[in-house]
């Protein structure tokens, strides 16, 4: 990105210019991100009732209490935006906005800010300009389907601040489901909400963020200052490199002492899909919570079963099918409850009453089985209890294998909060919603009032409070357990240091604190070249170069231990900051991984004074075996009795601002993009942000040959292509690489398969389809089939389907000698056009099959 910058749009030729121009530092492609309670404070052991209901108010001592409930702390969201009518956002008893907030409320599309804003909800941006970019730069209502303000619509961005910091609010619920017997609230309940919409619903996907959006929120929240930012963004797979697309703008909101919480993503179980995995980020697993909802299912022999479901309406009774996915596709089912063994069977359009997914099948069904089923209730307690969800990314590290991801986990199934009416239709406000991005502002909220509580930590030191306190059983004590294909404990890899413990991360007695020289050590370390150097640079405001002999990335003083190649010994250091009483004697407790053998020294580190509270120790590992395989894990526990400190064992960027005053480093931005365009005329067309608060820099509509001249600029650091990250897609062709988006955004730069055939304009695809089904027997199937003394299934084309319209295709190819053939209800005139060139029908063969005739049936003679 450019220097006082921001991202820059890749278009078509600026690219090269700008990498080159002295003054860019990086120049980074913009693109689009993907967006990824009454129970859970109870259940982490935050609330605001003491245990032992004392008549007493002053003996509540908690970490609710010592920060009365976060009300000096502002939590940043970068999301889709607020519903601010929500009860959620009341500011009842809340005192004046802190002086030192300078940021504000946008009014736009059914959004008042003078109306709509209080002392609760103190800030509400939305940014478009990025996406615009993409989309033509108009606010296309048929693509971007949302209001054009910092009102929510599709809910995500009010559910994610509800969790973190939403107001008390009597009798939430979802249709009487998670009610339980207090208040809903956030984690943080008086703390300021400001909202920075940078993730818009367009058609297809119910949430798209693009990078030039994101660097604008980013931008604005470290100046209006935000205590802590919550973002619930998803990444991709294999991760970027940390100091690519929106890695760098988190960084320099940490660097600005304010910690960035980040999703792990939802794409888990497998290995090594943990996403956010820069170190200077707080990256959150999730895990259930120790709360079902059981539903009874009664068989017609009345045999009942416990279940788990949403369904709060009356008793269904109906008969009951199996259906298997290898069989037929189109077995009647409809106003059946249907039994499936997998989840991914299809169902949807069956009209079936109910859906009953086993585990595994233990019995064959009776011929004609008939099932009852019964409204959901809540339960806590055993047996439910804490395991780290299917859906959440696990590592090792993509990019640094190193450095252990993710850092911690947090309740984030099931999770009840404010929604948008939109989603919600008549259910008042609340709905229950599963992911990282539930679990993340979880952890935003409790960073919000451990940061009231000790303003002056650094967004390491919260990190390692938080990674070293953390449960490794569930609060009840049970073991936690990992879901996915196989039922295991969980480990490191799951869920980082372990489930999140609010009121002991409160006082963690000791820290593993890092300042920006550790992030610089570990960018070094990891073999980034001078210019990424150059960029932390910026925002330190001083030259910096790697050491010399270059840091092992052993001694990054993260709150972790991870070795990945364990051929030989190796010993490593770790530093740790006594933020306990003065006077304080930790000795260290090993739990070696098997086959591993760990020696720590000094085995005591003893702290005397306000002046010795940063003290070292080296960790020597060596393994016992020649040969050992997969990964191992353990933990090394410093203890004085009371605390156990415990860590596993296993866009244009510019930097930092140059001119105070940001209309001189607006123009600072033009200046250099003028050096590059031809004209000021030029230069305002291309300009789509200038970031001038938080950190410097711009986006633009660039060609790939300029951003690659302004990236080559001495004051450049990174120059990233805009990109648009998806919430929701139609997967297929993206999974498989195959997308007529190009990363760059330029038409004109697209190398790509879809790109060089013009989209296959001047292929003809025959298909020969679908066969004939045979089944035995005499049923009942639609929309078409054939009934004599088989039932047999043919299908042809639907030629009124839009995935048939012809609009923009250029004529048929010259060398086309086909034809369409009119039919029952099928009008080759109408029904062909120059997408659909051909539709011919053969069914003589089936029916010197069949006696040679058709049984009048709704399948017809013809091609459709």
């Amino acid at each position: 990105m450019i220097p006082n910058s921001s991202p820059l749009l890749i278009m078509k030729c600026l690219n090269r210019f700008l990498r080159e121009h002295p003054d860019v530092i990086h120049v980074i492609p913009n693109r689009i991100l993907k967006l990824k309670t009454t129970r859970t404070w109870d259940h982490l052991g935050l609330t605001p009732i003491p245990t032992s209901f004392s008549s007493s108010s002053t003996s509540v001592k908690g970490l609710l209490h010592d920060t009365n409930m976060g009300s000096e702390a502002i939590i940043g969201l970068i999301d889709s935006g607020i519903w601010p009518e929500s009860k959620v956002f009341n500011d009842r008893g809340f005192g004046p906005i802190p002086k030192r907030w300078r940021g504000k409320c946008d009014s736009g599309e059914y959004f008042n800010a003078t109306i709509h804003c209080n002392k609760k909800l103190i800030g509400a941006k939305y940014y478009v300009n990025g996406l615009l970019a993409e989309m033509g730069g108009k606010f296309n209502r048929t693509i971007i389907q949302d209001f054009q303000s910092g009102r929510d619509i599709n809910g995500h961005g009010t559910h994610t601040a509800t969790i973190a910091g939403g107001s008390f609010v009597t009798n939430a619920s979802y249709y009487g489901l998670a009610q339980g017997t207090r208040m809903a609230r956030g984690g943080a309940p008086k703390a300021r909400i400001a909202s920075y919409k940078a993730c818009w619903n367009i058609e297809g996907v119910a949430g798209a963020c693009t990078s030039a959006d994101i660097w604008k929120a980013f931008d604005d929240a470290i100046y209006d200052g935000v205590d802590v930012l919550s973002a619930s963004l998803g990444g991709t797979i294999p991760e970027d490199s940390e100091v690519e697309r929106n890695n760098l703008a988190a960084f320099h909101a940490v660097a600005k002492g304010i910690p960035v919480v980040a999703s792990a993503g939802n794409k888990g179980p497998g290995a090594q899909t943990v996403v956010n995995v820069a170190p200077w980020l707080l990256t959150v697993a999730a895990t259930t919570l120790d709360r079902y909802f059981p539903t009874k299912i009664t068989l017609g022999n009345n045999q009942t079963f416990l279940a788990e479901s949403l369904y709060t309406g009356p008793d269904i009774s109906t008969g009951l099918s199996f259906l298997n996915p290898k069989g037929d596709k189109n077995v009647d089912v409809k106003g059946e409850t249907v039994l499936v063994f997998d989840s991914t069977t299809p169902i949807a359009g069956k009209g079936v009453a109910g859906v009953i997914v086993a585990k595994k099948p233990d019995d064959l069904l009776t011929r004609s089985p008939t099932v009852r089923i019964s409204a959901a209730t809540t339960f806590t307690g055993l047996p439910a209890t804490t395991k780290v969800a299917a859906f959440s990314c696990r590592g090792p590290n993509s990019v640094s294998p190193a450095i252990l991801k993710p850092d911690i986990a947090a309740p984030g199934v099931s999770i009840l909060a404010a929604l948008s009416p939109y989603i919600l239709n008549e259910n008042d406000g609340f709905g229950l919603l599963s992911g990282t991005c539930m679990s993340t502002p979880v952890v935003s909220g409790i960073i919000a009032l451990l940061k009231s509580l000790h303003p002056n930590w650094s967004p390491a030191a919260f990190k390692s409070a938080l990674v070293t306190t953390a449960w490794r059983t569930s609060p009840s004590g049970e073991p936690i357990f990992a879901e996915g294909s196989n039922k295991k404990l969980a480990d490191p890899f799951d869920y980082g240091g372990g489930l999140v413990n609010p009121e002991r991360a409160a006082k963690p007695g000791l820290v593993y604190d890092m300042g920006i020289q550790d992030y610089i050590n570990y960018i070094c370390s990891a073999g980034y070249n001078d210019s990424s150097i150059s960029g932390i640079s910026r925002i330190i405001g001083k030259k910096t170069k790697c050491p010399i002999p270059k840091p092992s990335i052993l001694d990054i003083n993260l709150p972790s231990i991870t070795i990945p190649n364990l051929e030989q010994e190796v010993t490593l250091t770790r530093t740790v900051t006594n933020v306990g009483p003065i006077k304080s004697v930790y000795r260290a407790v090993i739990e070696s991984p098997l086959g591993i053998t760990l020696t720590v020294n000094p085995t005591t580190l003893v702290f005397s004074s306000e002046d010795k509270k940063v003290l070292s120790f080296t960790v020597k590992a060596k393994t016992s075996h020649k040969v050992n395989t997969g990964y191992l894990f353990g933990s090394l526990t410093w203890t004085d009795g009371v605390h156990d400190v415990k860590i596993p064992i296993y866009i244009v960027y510019l930097g930092e601002r140059v001119h105070e005053d940001p209309e001189l480093l607006t123009a600072s931005h033009y200046q250099l993009l003028e050096s590059l365009l031809e004209s000021k005329e030029d230069v305002h067309n291309s300009m789509i942000y200038s970031y001038q608060h938080g950190f410097s820099g711009f986006a633009a509509l660039l060609t790939s040959s300029q951003a690659k001249e302004i990236s080559e600029h001495p004051e450049v650091i990174h120059v990233i292509p805009n990109r648009i990250l998806k919430l929701k897609t139609t997967r297929t062709w993206d999974h498989l690489g195959l997308t007529p988006i190009p990363t760059s955004f330029s038409s004109s730069s697209v190398k790509s398969l879809l790109h060089d055939t013009n989209m296959g304009s001047e292929a003809i695809i025959g298909v020969i389809d679908s066969g004939i089904f045979i089944v035995s027997h005499s049923q009942t199937f639609s929309p078409s089939l054939l009934v004599s003394r088989h039932v047999l299934i043919y299908i042809g084309i639907w030629p009124e389907s839009k995935v048939f319209n012809d609009q923009g295709l250029e004529p048929i190819p010259k060398r086309w000698r086909g034809k369409c053939e009119s039919g029952e209800q099928f009008n080759a005139t109408i029904h062909c056009n120059k997408k659909l060139i051909g539709a011919k029908y053969y069914v003589k063969g089936l029916l010197a099959g069949t006696g040679g005739e058709l049984q009048p049936v709704t399948a017809h003679i013809q091609p459709r």
